[in-house]
């Protein structure tokens, strides 16, 4: 009989009554991410949902909404009277998931190519603004990373990355106009773990307009991360600026009572 495997030892404090995000999208996430980094391996077995419980402190009903949602998606199958398995395959099509990935990685799953147009890539001391959002003293070396996104050549969005320089001191020396912002930080051993993220509707200005090839003021979608580590250490501050009518975002929303 198969032995179940079992979550990671930070996998408790990953879930966080206190965030904004319901704790069956955390489970989600955190499940996503016990996948990703190999904790989880295709065809394994989950821990019995009542020690899924107990370890993560939710409620039946909270982890079975995550785990269906996981099966929906593919990521999970279900087997009755045998519990839940991580399924064999990622699943395809789904265009932007729950978890964490990089522009690269999204392309990659799409069946695209990605590249950018470097616009700035340079280190500037950190404002008061800059320093407040990434916990650093004023003045502190930020590396900024400016870029057009690319799909396929097509302008997809701009992206304004700032990190502090000490995190990954060879970035500087990376063409990103090829390569991954993030197979450049997991050079440097850097892993961003949790990315809070905000979206919203605007108006294209000159330089957006300019760079994605869209008319002034046409409606484009901004989305600002704020990416941390396990110990909740900010890493980086990106700002995308999406083509409105080249970006799809796919999620899902639940009625909790």
């Amino acid at each position: 009989m198969t032995q179940p495997e079992t979550l990671g030892r930070d996998a408790v404090a990953a879930i966080r009554p206190d965030y904004p995000e319901p704790l069956w999208i955390q489970v989600i996430n955190l499940i996503n991410h016990e996948i990703a980094t190999g904790v989880l391996k295709p065809g394994s077995r989950l821990p019995p949902e009542r020690e899924l419980c107990q370890q993560l402190s939710i409620s039946r009903v909270t982890l079975r909404k995550a785990l269906s949602q996981l099966v929906e998606d593919g990521v999970l199958s279900a087997s009755h009277g045998r519990g839940w398995y991580v399924a064999q395959a990622p699943a395809p099509g789904k265009d932007f998931p729950n978890n964490l990935e990089s522009f690269s990685e999204t392309a990659h799953r799409m069946g695209l190519a990605a590249s950018s147009t470097v616009l700035r890539a340079e280190t500037k001391a950190a404002t008061l603004d800059e320093a407040e959002e990434l916990g650093v003293a004023p003045g502190t070396p930020l590396f900024h990373l400016e870029r057009v996104r690319l799909l396929d050549d097509v302008p997809i969005a701009v992206d304004v990355t700032r990190l502090p320089a000490s995190i990954a001191p060879s970035l500087e020396a990376v063409d990103f106009a090829t390569a991954s912002f993030y197979e450049a930080l997991a050079d440097a051993g850097i892993e961003p773990f949790r990315a809070d993220a905000t979206i919203e509707a605007r108006e294209a200005t000159g330089a957006v307009a300019e760079h994605l090839g869209l008319e002034l003021g046409k409606p484009v979608l901004v989305m600002r991360q704020v990416a941390v580590d396990q110990s909740e250490r900010p890493l980086f501050v990106s700002t995308i600026t999406y083509a409105g009518e080249r970006y799809r975002l796919r999620t899902h929303f639940a009625r909790t009572r």
